[in-house]
Parts: structure tokens; sequence; C-alpha cells
């Protein structure tokens, strides 16, 4: 038996110390791999970031060359619309005028990168042209449709890209408005191709392109982009584009690049298809062409220096966490040398983990208890709602025994009345007197329906329990408020001075229970006036944009500041007789209809503030 529990120990024991092994292959692994991959993601952001630099200040040097290849034409317009000779031809039309402006134009066109140079009357027909001995000559053309026409002649001058309608080239047109003192005469026309500027980008590995507002492409180094869109075009924006003729009948299809990842402002990571080279991870950099609504657009390739940064890092991670693995081996294996001292922690941790379990039986047993606790609250919660209704019942009953007796002597009157009526409306019956009898019985009937509306507001006020919230007209609720504390505060109600809401305003909630809300309010300000001289509760409503608020000061002394921190609590009330419900329930009240109560007192008075959420309408 001896030797068996030795056999049996010595097996533990060499498992123990060989535990390690395969847990640091596991850790060494994932921490290589962990490495690798965030060696990776290093790699690749530094590859961007410095391919983002780069391609910036290349897109800057090919803006600047844009910039510079339009502005040598754009002086031509400026300085023929005011030419002499040019008002002549347009002025006169006869053949000599107009042949020497043709000789003229052609001779401008030669010492420029202007593709062609063309004057048109105010009606859009080209009069003369720099091309006008060629076959395709723009003399006699009209223009009129055209939208560098119609802007030059409306504003004086215009720009605008368009698909040439005789050349069936593209080519930015620069038109100034000619006119003399009396009215327009024309308009100088300009037409740029950027033939050249094309040829130098061309570059199939980093295409560049130049886009409008709408997004069409219009100068690229990849001709089969021309006219293609950086985004699907809106239904009406592309009807308005086809039907101008500007790009021809060019489909204005979308480019093939994908947006995978958004860097920066103005850069982000692309999927696009090059002709004959296939799909590939790009760079895009856009940068605005200034004094045009132009965007150029720069197509970096970024998988050969991602690459070879993400491979370069991977090395330099390897050449760190390899002697540092190599490292942790050998002081595992020294491990093994004090494998003797395990048997004793062995021990040390069987005891341990006996003590452990005990003390887990001694936590479940608690659990257990506290389970019971757990199910004993939530029993005793559900009890306390049941009694805060009784609460808010018995609140509401106390008020409604209050006025009670009041209300007895406000039935007891018009009673009496009715009864003089009555006896009135008999004797002119007798008499025959129909009139005054009528008017008499008419009196009756509305001394009646004033006593049921006493009565309709007691039973009313008297009702149990909690309604789903409604649209509650505040000025109605106000009112009622008022009928019940009529008969108890007779001759004192005129120093409540209520500034009523407008008819209609509306709050979420339930009348009856605003109503007790706001006899609360209302009797704890007329009670803390009680033998004050000008003494006055004012009432007044502000509606905001989605609540309303209440506000009722007085004028009295003020509220105990021993109970002021703990006003809204349970049983806390300076009066001799009074329960200390009135405020907690008003509280509860509000809040349930998702609305709250603020107080703020000093020595002139007391104010209390309601805030009601206004009612959806």
């Amino acid at each position: 038996m001896f030797e068996q529990r030795l056999r049996k120990k010595s097996v533990d024991d060499s498992a123990f110390a060989w535990t390690p092994w395969p847990v640091f292959a596991l850790a060494a692994a994932a921490l290589l791999l962990s490495a690798l991959f965030a060696a990776g993601l290093y790699g690749r952001s530094s590859a961007v970031k410095a391919l983002l630099d780069q391609g910036r200040a290349d897109a800057n040097l090919k803006v600047a060359l844009l910039r510079a290849v339009l502005e040598r034409p754009r002086a031509l317009p400026l300085l023929l619309a005011e030419d002499q000779q040019v008002a002549e031809a347009l002025a006169f039309r006869n053949t000599e005028a107009i042949a020497a402006l043709d000789r003229k134009l052609e001779g401008l066109v030669a010492g420029t990168n202007a593709s062609v140079l063309y004057v048109t009357g105010r009606d859009g027909i080209a009069v003369a042209s720099s091309n006008w001995r060629e076959p395709l000559s723009f003399v006699g053309n009209d223009y009129s449709f055209r939208e560098y026409f119609q802007r030059a002649m409306e504003n004086g001058t215009a720009e605008h890209f368009a698909l040439g309608s005789v050349s069936k080239r593209p080519g930015l047109y620069i038109s100034r408005r000619a006119e003399n003192q009396a009215s327009a005469l024309g308009v100088v026309v300009v037409k740029m191709e950027f033939d050249q500027l094309e040829g130098d980008w061309h570059d199939a590995d980093r295409p560049v392109y130049v886009t409008d507002a709408d997004g069409v492409v219009l100068i690229t180094s990849i001709p089969s982009w021309r006219f293609m869109t950086v985004a699907p075009l809106p239904a009406d924006r592309l009807g308005a584009i086809r039907q101008s003729l500007q790009f021809g009948n060019a489909p204005l299809a979308p480019l093939p690049i994908v947006r995978q990842e958004a860097l920066s402002e103005g850069a982000s990571i692309v999927s696009a298809v090059l002709p004959g080279t296939g799909a590939g991870e790009y760079l895009r950099i856009l940068t605005p062409v200034p004094s045009t609504s132009w965007r150029l657009e720069y197509l970096v390739p970024t998988e050969p220096s991602v690459a070879a940064a993400v491979r370069e890092a991977r090395l330099l991670a390897l050449a760190v966490l390899v002697p540092i693995l190599a490292l942790i081996a050998f002081l595992l294996r020294r491990r093994q040398v004090i494998a003797d001292r395990i048997a004793a922690e062995k021990a040390l941790r069987e005891e341990l983990e006996r003590r452990v379990a005990e003390r887990t039986v001694d936590l479940s047993r608690a659990r257990d208890l506290l389970q019971e606790e757990i199910a004993d609250h939530r029993s005793t919660e559900s009890k306390l709602q049941v009694v805060q209704q009784e609460l808010v019942q018995a609140n509401r009953l106390a008020i409604l025994g209050q006025v009670a007796a009041g209300v007895a002597h406000e039935i007891n009157q018009p009673v009496a009345t009715i009864r003089a009526y009555a006896d009135n409306a008999r004797v002119f019956l007798q008499r025959n007197r129909k009139e005054p009898a009528e008017e008499n019985l008419g009196e009756i009937a509305a001394l009646t329906e004033r006593i049921g509306m006493i009565t309709e507001e007691l039973k009313a006020f008297a009702r149990k329990g909690r309604t789903p919230p409604e649209a509650v007209d505040l000025r109605s609720a106000i009112e009622g408020a008022v009928v019940l504390l009529r008969s108890r505060f007779a001759g004192r109600l005129d120093i409540l001075q209520i500034d009523m809401p407008p008819p209609g305003l509306a709050v979420t909630g339930n009348r009856v229970r605003f109503e007790q809300v706001l006899i609360n309010l209302f009797q704890n300000a007329l009670e803390a006036l009680e033998g004050k001289a000008e003494a006055s509760v004012n009432v007044s409503v502000e509606t905001l944009a989605d609540e309303v608020v209440i506000r009722v000061s007085d004028n009295g002394p003020g509220i105990d500041p021993s109970i002021r921190s703990s006003l809204f609590s349970p049983f806390n009330t300076s009066k001799e007789k009074g329960l200390g419900l009135g405020l907690v329930i008003s509280k509860d009240i509000v809040a349930d209809y998702g609305g709250r109560i603020e107080v703020d007192s000093g020595e002139t008075g007391t104010t209390f503030i309601v805030y009601l959420r206004k009612a959806v309408s």
C-alpha cells in the first residue's frame, strides 16, 4: 500500500513538474502570433502614413501644374472682350472685319496652349474662329444652348467643361461677354484641352483624375475613366446632365472604386480595378483645385510598400521576442531542480483546498440565506406599494373630510334659495304670471346644476385607484381644486390670486390626482398665512417647450430650516395634527407622470414649483 502511494505521488509530482511546458508552448505561440499581428498592424500603419505624406506632396505638385496650365489661357477672353477689332466685327458684321478677326484668332491660338478661340454673336452663332480654315470650323454653328454661353451673357464670364459638339473632344470652355456702352455684343470663348497634361500624368500604377462638383471625371490619366462618376448620380441630376449634352452620350457610370477605410480628411483606403492590372488596394488622396469647383483625386498603390513594411516589422518583433522566450524556457528548465519541494507544497495545497471546500459550503449556505432575504425584501416591497396606495387614498380622504363641512354649507345655501324661488314660482303661477315664474324656474335649474358640480367634484376626488396617464386640461384641474377648497376657506380665498392658464393647455396625468396635489399646495399656503395681515398666495403657470411649470408662492414666514432638508420625507410636519404625508404623496403623484416638485423658501415666503409634462396634441 505504501509503495502504491509512493508510486502515485511520484507520478503526480512528475505531472506537476512537466505541466508548465505545454502551457508555456501555448503561451509562447499565442504571444508570437499576437506580436506578429501587432507588428503587421504597425507596419501597415507606418507604411500608409509614409505613403500619405508622399502622396499629398505629389498631389499638391499636380494641382500646382494644373493651375499653371489653367491660368495661361484665362487671360485671352478677358483681353479680347475689350478688343476694338472684336467689337467692330460683332457690331457691323462686314466680311472684311470678320476675316481680319479670323486671322487674328488663328495667330493668338498658335502662341498659346489653347485648342480653339472663337467669337459668337449675342444669338450664340459663331462669327469668327481660329479654326476657320479647317473642315470642322466653328464658324456658323449655334452655341446658344451651351451653358458657358448662357452664363457669360448673364454674368459676364463663365467656365464650363464639356464635350465639343463639333470636334467631339472634351475641354474646358472659358467665356467672356463682349459689350459696348449700349448693350452686349456677343461672347469670346477659348477652349482648352488637356491632352499634354494627361500625357504628363500618365502612370498606370498611380492614376490621377480631376472631378467636377457632381463627381464626374473630367481630366484623367486613364482615358477609359473619362466621364465616369465617383458615386452614382441622383436620377434628376443625371437626366439634367444628359439633356444638356455636356458629356455627349457618355453613360456616366460609377468608377470601379470601392471605399474600404477612412484615414483622415481627404484620404481613404479603397479597392480599385485598373485597366489591365486587375483589382488592388490604393490610397486615395483628395485635393481641391483652387479657383475652380474641381477636385483632384490621386491613387497610390499600397500593397508593395505595406508588404515590405509589414515584413520588416515582423522580423524586428521576432528578433526581440525569440531571445526573451529562450530565456523564459531556460528559467522553466531550472524549475525541475526544485521538484522535491513540490511534495510539501502539494500537501499544503491540499489542506488549502480542503479549507476552501469548507468555506465554499459556508458561502453556499450564506447564499441561500441571502436569497431568502431577497425574497422577503421583494414581498415587503410589494406590501409597501400597497400601503403607499392606501396612504394616497387616506390623504385624499383626509382632505375630503376637511372640506366636507364647508361643502355642506355650500349646498345648504343654494337649497334654501331653491325653496324661495319655488315658493315665488307657485305664487306667480297662481296669479297667472308665467314669465316671472319661468325666470324663477330657470334660477332653480342653475342652482341645481351648481349643487351637482360640487357633489361630482367630491365623488371624483374620493374615487380610489391609479389610472393610466391621459391629457388633463390644467385650467379645469385648478378650478376643481378651488371648488373643493372654497367652503373650508370661505372668506379667505380672496387672497388666492390665480393667473389661469389659457383654455386647452393640457398636461399628461390624471385630473383627480393632480387636483389632490394642487389642494395640498393651496391648503399649505393658506394655512401658512393664517392670521397674517396683507396675506397673499399667487399661482402662476408658465409654458416651456415640453413642460408646464406651476408656481404656488406665499408671503408667509417660510419653512422651518429644521424640516426643510427632509421636507419630502414621510411623517415630517410642523402641524400639530398633520401626518406629514401631503407633500410626500404629492411628489410621488407628480413623479408617476414624469414630473418633479421643487421648493424655494426664505424669510419672505415660500414657493413650490411643479414641473409637469406637456400633453402631446
